[in-house]
């Protein structure tokens, strides 16, 4: 809505839990302050059809409702307003989409074929619980310079000839600690251009456990989550992390870091590879 714009009758402004702080080390020109800072929160939303877990969203909470009934529309659930009901709140981020009586759906044909994200992924996860893996704990990995960074984000660029001609696709590459491209794939998914570099990896036999993944975009929960599971210690984003993105990041002992650009960035977690 537009400022000035009067209120539609009936209008209700619905605040979302769009933030919340978490502690960094923020560094700007080689000067480090630990301090706080807000960032995005993201957590999973799943969707029921009866007792049948269907797709989870990965959402800033709020308005959950409207959310759950525009994806049912948007994904051909139902073919409007008359086959909704009201989405019953079963709690810890799992509704119930409910339809009206008389229309039959079977929930076992969009059971797997549903997802997503705020990074576009999450594909084919119907559950929570099937979103929710996570990787054991990280090795010690290398020590990274910040000035190695810094410069990740100019190196990246160069080599985004799809986003030169599109203006459209996301970008991710891996490093070595000296800052050393390995490879750079691009998709209009940043979560299909990371595991297309993880994929070259594996071709490639790239030490896994001695690279830094660097997305053009923001790290999200997926993000960080991919990279756990790969074995990669350190993931830099040019733009912020997620809540969730950061408390997974600590949870397993992944650095991570955000708005690494022009000389500066903010660490969320992982510090001690830092120097």
């Amino acid at each position: 809505m537009y400022v000035g714009m009067p209120e539609p009758d009936g209008y209700a402004v619905r605040h979302m839990t769009a933030s919340t702080s978490r502690p960094v080390r923020r560094i700007v020109d080689g000067v480090v302050a630990d301090t706080s800072d807000l960032v995005a929160v993201e957590e999973p939303l799943e969707i029921r059809l009866g007792n049948v877990p269907i797709a989870v969203l990965m959402r800033t909470p709020g308005d959950d409702p409207d959310l759950i009934r525009g994806f049912a529309l948007t994904e051909a659930i139902v073919l409007g307003s008359h086959e909704l009901g009201e989405p019953i709140d079963l709690g810890e981020g799992r509704w119930e989409l409910t339809i009206t009586d008389g229309v039959v759906i079977d929930p076992e044909q969009f059971r797997r074929n549903l997802y997503s994200s705020s990074s576009c992924g999450v594909c084919g996860k119907a559950s929570i619980d099937a979103v929710l893996i996570t990787a054991s704990e990280l090795p010690v990995g290398p020590r990274i310079g910040v000035d190695v960074l810094n410069r990740l984000s100019a190196v990246m660029r160069v080599h985004q000839q799809g986003f030169d001609a599109t203006g459209s696709l996301h970008a991710a590459a891996l490093f070595t600690p000296a800052g050393e491209l390995l490879t750079i794939r691009e998709d209009i998914g940043r979560h299909n251009a990371v595991d297309k570099v993880v994929g070259v990896a594996l071709v490639d036999r790239f030490d896994l456990a001695n690279t830094i993944l660097f997305v053009s975009g923001r790290v999200s929960f997926e993000i960080a989550q991919k990279a756990a599971v790969a074995g990669i210690p350190i993931v830099c984003g040019v733009s912020a992390a997620s809540s969730l993105a950061v408390d997974l990041a600590t949870q397993v002992g992944l650095t991570l870091a955000g708005f690494v650009r022009d000389g500066s960035l903010v660490v969320y977690s992982g510090f001690h590879r830092l120097h």
